[in-house]
C-alpha cells in the first residue's frame, strides 16, 4: 500500500501477486473466527415454547468450542478452499488496483497528499469490482460454513468446493452463484473503503510522525485501525449478507434488513461484532504485515 500520492514502485502483475498472497496467508491463519461469526448471523432469536430458547453458540470463543467440541478441529476451517479461491480473486483484485485507481482519480500531475475522499472512493470502485467477479467463492465459502453437524445418517449437502459450484448451478442455475449479490457488493465496497482508505490515512498520519518510519510497528498499528473501521461500517450489511448467502426464504436484501429487524431488534445486525473484530482486525494485521514485506521482495526480483 503506498501512503499518500506516489506510484507504486512494482508492477501490476507483482502487486496482485503480492495482494493475493497476503490475503491468502490472513484466510488461512483467521478462517476459524470467520467460521464462528458466519454461526453467529445465522443464528435466528428462539421463540419462547418452541424448544429453542437458548442459543446454541454464545460468543466467539464458546462459538468456536462448540464447533470443534461437536464437529472436530477441521470443522473450523470449513470452507478454506472457496476462502481461498475468493482471496486470490478478491484480495488481488481490490488490493492491487487500489493504487493504479486512485492514480486514476487524482490524475497524473497531481502532487501533494491524495485526499481522504479519493481513497474512499478508490476503494469503493475496487471493492466493488472485485467481489462482482469473485461473488461465487464468497456464495459457495458461506454454504459450507453454515452447514452444522447433521444427525447420522443424513447426507452433507455439498461433498467440497468444486462439488458446491456445480451442485449450484446444477440445482439453482448459473445466475444463482451471484446470489446476495447486492448486499455483498455494498458490503464488499464499504469495508474495503474502510480498511484500505484507513490504512492509508492512518499509515500517511503515522509516518509524519517523529521518530516514526515505513516500519513493523507502523504497519500494525495501520491494520488495526483498518480493521476497526471495517468492522463497525460494515458489520450490518454483513449479516445481510450472511443470511441471504445461508438462508434462500429471503427474497431481497430489502427483506431480509426488514426480517431481521422485525424479528430480532436493530442490535441483530452487529450480531458477532466480536468475533467480526477478531477476525477483521487480526485478518487485516496480518494481511498488511505480510503484503508490505511480499511487495518488498517482489520489488527486489524486479529491480534485480
Amino acid at each position: 500500500m503506498v501512503a499518500g500520492n506516489s506510484k507504486s514502485d512494482i508492477s501490476f502483475a507483482g502487486t496482485f501477486a503480492s495482494s493475493a498472497f497476503a490475503a491468502c496467508f490472513a484466510e488461512i491463519c483467521t478462517i476459524p473466527l470467520d467460521t464462528a461469526k458466519v454461526r453467529l448471523q445465522l443464528q435466528k432469536k428462539g421463540i419462547a415454547g418452541d424448544g429453542m430458547g437458548l442459543p446454541k453458540y454464545r460468543g466467539m470463543l464458546g462459538t468456536v468450542a462448540t464447533i470443534a467440541r461437536e464437529e472436530g478441529l477441521a470443522s473450523l476451517w470449513k470452507g478454506i478452499v472457496p476462502g481461498l479461491h475468493r482471496q486470490c480473486l478478491y484480495g488481488g483484485l481490490r488490493i492491487g488496483l487500489y493504487d493504479p485507481i486512485k492514480n486514476l482519480y487524482v490524475g497524473e500531475n497531481f502532487v501533494g497528499d491524495v485526499p481522504l475522499t479519493t481513497k474512499i472512493l478508490a476503494g469503493l470502485t475496487t471493492g466493488a469490482l472485485a467481489i462482482a467477479v469473485a461473488n461465487p467463492t464468497d456464495l459457495v465459502k458461506v454454504r459450507l460454513q453454515a452447514e452444522g453437524k447433521l444427525p447420522a445418517g443424513v447426507p452433507r449437502r455439498y461433498s467440497g468446493a468444486l462439488n458446491a459450484y456445480s451442485t449450484i448451478v446444477r440445482q439453482e442455475g448459473v445466475r444463482a452463484l451471484w446470489t446476495g449479490i447486492g448486499p455483498n457488493v455494498a458490503r464488499n465496497a464499504i469495508i474495503n473503503a474502510a480498511e484500505l482508505a484507513s490504512y492509508d490515512q492512518v499509515k500517511q498520519t503515522i509516518l509524519k510522525i517523529p521518530g516514526f518510519s515505513d516500519n513493523v510497528l507502523t504497519h500494525l498499528l495501520s491494520g488495526l485501525g483498518a480493521g476497526f473501521f471495517a468492522v463497525c461500517i460494515g458489520s450490518p450489511v454483513d449479516v445481510v449478507k450472511s443470511r441471504m448467502m445461508g438462508d434462500s426464504s429471503y427474497t431481497s436484501t430489502i427483506d431480509c434488513f426488514v426480517k431481521t429487524l422485525r424479528n430480532d431488534g436493530p442490535l441483530a445486525f452487529y450480531k458477532g461484532f466480536i468475533p467480526n473484530f477478531g477476525r477483521l482486525g487480526s485478518w487485516n494485521v496480518i494481511m498488511f504485515l505480510t503484503l508490505e514485506q511480499a511487495k518488498k521482495f517482489v520489488k527486489s526480483i524486479e529491480s534485480s
